[in-house]
């Protein structure tokens, strides 16, 4: 009996790889993607990637290390 293959689903996220400045790496960070593309493309992912930080932050109560670099997750 031939399974039936699931489609992928579109999701209202997309996802980043963050670099920080210290060298440590976060992977497959979830951005909605309403927030994304126009003329700023993917920068909006960064102010709401340290929105996320900033929250973790203070919860862990522990400064937030600044964000390098963001890139598109290769799924």
């Amino acid at each position: 009996m031939a399974r039936n293959k699931s489609k992928p689903i579109e999701s209202g996220y997309a996802l980043f790889d963050v670099l920080y400045e210290d060298g440590s790496r976060s992977s497959n960070r979830r951005v909605p993607r309403s927030i994304l593309g126009g003329l700023d493309g993917d920068e909006p992912a960064r102010k709401a990637i340290e929105e996320q930080d900033n929250a973790i932050a203070e919860k862990a109560r522990r400064p937030r290390i600044p964000i390098k670099k963001i890139t598109r997750s290769q799924v």
